[in-house]
């Protein structure tokens, strides 16, 4: 780990903008190469896993492991094998020629033959003091992480747009109840998920309402757990409580590209725009892996998948690079001859 002071421009080969599992993994790679990246690490190091408990679907762990664990392990092996990591945060990005120039909160400068943004994403959240509270404890953002430890009991799911409907509709695999709770009277997501919604009978819509407050109870050895939600009709201003063993949001995601708004292309929602089956962006030499960019999956094994994918582009494009400074430019089917596309 090191701390850099302001001075001079530094330039460096490869440098790693976050550090989820995309940017842990992205450094494993570029260091592995031999290109001495440099991973800034960012204001949350090791991303939306450091504030989930139980995590059961990585592959390698029969057991079940904690995700902020999972996160140093990561950071110590992307350690082990050379990776310089830099606690930073990147606050301006000049994308307009290479090197690209990174201006960090210290005031520090480098210069960037390559960039990988793996700056992740954040769940939206209610912003209820209780919610914080039970955040890991049984309320979570992702049902496909956590809906596996509710089977055979009631949760809640707050939100109507896609998200919400596609989250509860894959929790009734687990849970014996599902009840929506929507803050309007209808929902805004796709026909096809609604009617797929309402024709399920573990399901349950509560309309006109918003979560007040979330239930729950501490135990004497400093363990919580939800017991319910206080309800409250947005019409009638009317509260009720109901019992709930988990609570999952789902009002969004919001991905973390405002630093290249204006340099990179987004979609929908602010996500990155990649080139179909790359983790390469419009510029050449920028690469984007993780939440930035996938609005689909946002699992921590597929952003680390689009980490190595970043990693292994920009070994082969600073291979090609460096062939062509020596005097030996090369095309593309040569490049894959010698290895380095």
């Amino acid at each position: 780990m090191s701390t850099l002071t302001k001075s001079q421009p530094r330039h460096v080969r490869v440098a790693i903008i976050g550090s989820g599992p995309a940017g842990w993994t992205a450094a494993i790679y570029a260091a592995r190469a031999l290109l001495s990246p440099v991973i800034i690490a960012g204001l949350q190091p090791g991303g939306q896993l450091t504030i989930t408990t139980d995590v059961e679907n990585y592959p390698g762990f029969a057991d079940v492991i904690q995700g902020p664990w999972l996160m140093e392990q990561m950071r110590a092996q992307a350690d082990h094998v050379g990776t310089e990591i830099i606690e930073d945060i990147v606050v301006k990005a000049d994308l307009s020629q290479r090197p690209f120039r990174l201006t960090l909160d210290s005031g520090t400068e480098m210069l960037a033959e390559t960039v990988i943004i793996s700056t992740g994403a954040q769940a939206k959240w209610l912003g209820i003091e209780s919610e914080a509270r039970y955040q890991g404890f049984g309320v979570s953002a992702c049902a496909t992480c956590d809906g596996f430890f509710y089977r055979g009991k009631d949760v809640i799911v707050v939100g109507g747009g896609n998200t919400a409907v596609e989250e509860a509709l894959f929790l009734t695999n687990f849970a014996s109840k599902v009840t929506v709770v929507h803050r309007r009277d209808e929902f805004r997501a796709e026909r096809i998920l609604q009617d797929r919604l309402f024709s399920n009978p573990k399901v349950e819509v509560i309309w006109d309402s918003a979560v007040d407050e979330i239930l729950g109870e501490t135990n004497a050895m400093g363990g919580a757990n939800v017991t319910g939600v206080r309800l409250k009709n947005v019409k009638s201003g009317e509260t009720r409580d109901i019992t709930a063993d988990g609570v999952f949001i789902a009002i969004g995601h919001a991905p973390s590209s405002e630093l290249f708004a204006g340099q990179l292309e987004t979609k929908q929602g602010g996500y990155l725009v990649v080139k179909p089956g790359t983790t390469a962006t419009a510029i050449e030499g920028v690469w984007a892996a993780g939440d930035v960019t996938d609005d689909i999956y946002r699992q921590a094994v597929t952003a680390a998948g689009m980490g190595c994918m970043a990693a292994l582009e920009a070994v082969r494009f600073l291979a090609e690079q460096d062939h062509k400074a020596a005097g030996h430019p090369i095309s593309h089917k040569e490049a894959e001859k010698i290895g380095v596309w």
